[in-house]
């Protein structure tokens, strides 16, 4: 059995959802230096923010709004045909200081929480391998998190959320090799395929949207260069998963 603590937050919906509305699962970083400056932001009312969970440094899980109420946790984002993904997720937020605040690894206590808790909701709830997102995946302008240390290989392993299937010398041979126009297109295609959105707000120009959006992929697909430049290594990465998932 998971241990678990109960801290609760004020910060939900108050009308229960059904079983079958949960389709995802959000992982974040809190982006805070201090843990308990974390969840006491996530359990004040003036915050109006909150997740489902909450996973220390120690690996220890507190659950702070229960599955079948809605957190407010992953703001105005989108994902496939869904919009504001609050209603139709389970959050879980990470300990960790984030890209403002020297950004660490995640901890092995941390990674072996986050397996156990994921593979549980994923069993209990029926959520898809393909429906474990990263906040930046569905709000690519507004979020970094769980940022690109954040275990995504390891974890698909294990059949939590998805992984491409090319080996790392073809990987390392098309890195940076410049491409086409016709071809970035083609990624931006693939992107969608997989799930991402290509509607940008109008406060933002479509080339910086862009650049924002690839970053998000490579964060999660191409951890070792998040650069936001489409190259040949983008490409088959986004070809590879699109197959897979479609």
């Amino acid at each position: 059995m998971m241990k678990k603590i109960f801290n609760y937050s004020p910060n939900f919906d108050l009308k229960k959802r059904q079983n079958n509305q949960i389709k995802f699962l959000v992982f974040h970083y809190t982006g805070m230096k201090s843990e308990s400056d974390a969840i006491n932001k996530l359990i004040n009312i003036k915050s109006k923010v909150s997740s489902h969970y909450f996973i220390k440094r120690n690996g220890e899980i507190v659950v702070l709004v229960p599955d079948l109420y809605i957190a407010w946790h992953a703001g105005k984002s989108s994902w496939k045909n869904f919009k504001f993904l609050n209603k139709n997720s389970i959050g879980i937020e990470i300990s960790n200081p984030g890209h403002e605040n020297n950004y660490k690894k995640f901890s092995e206590s941390q990674i072996q929480s986050i397996s156990k808790l994921t593979k549980y909701l994923m069993f209990k709830y029926k959520i898809k391998p393909k429906n474990i997102l990263g906040h930046s995946d569905i709000a690519p302008v507004r979020k970094k998190d769980p940022g690109e240390k954040f275990p995504w290989r390891l974890l698909a392993l294990k059949k939590i959320g998805v992984w491409h299937s090319i080996s790392n010398s073809i990987l390392n041979k098309n890195r940076l090799k410049k491409i086409d126009t016709k071809t970035e297109k083609y990624f931006f295609k693939n992107l969608l395929k997989i799930g991402y959105t290509l509607n940008h707000s109008q406060n933002i120009k479509k080339k910086k949207f862009l650049i924002f959006l690839v970053k998000a992929f490579q964060r999660r697909y191409r951890q070792k260069l998040v650069n936001g430049k489409v190259d040949k290594e983008c490409i088959l990465i986004c070809e590879n998963l699109a197959k897979k998932l479609n």
